[in-house]
């Protein structure tokens, strides 16, 4: 096991067998449906709001 992780090697090897598989393309004929995530906050410290802020973003998108 290596003493520090490289995320890139990870990811090239990950991406790959994803995209033999097609886990990234759409597995419906439904319309598509987006949503806009704002930028990360870096301006303060995280709060409770941040979380129900991202909470309702991912009721939206599975509820589409």
């Amino acid at each position: 096991m290596q003493k520090n992780f490289d995320p890139s090697t990870a990811e090239a090897r990950w991406y790959q067998l994803w995209e033999e598989r097609g886990y990234f393309k759409p597995n419906s004929s439904n319309d598509a449906y987006s949503i806009m995530i704002p930028p990360p906050n870096v301006t303060g410290s995280l709060h409770m709001g941040h979380a129900f802020q991202h909470t309702i973003m991912d009721a939206l998108v599975r509820y589409q």
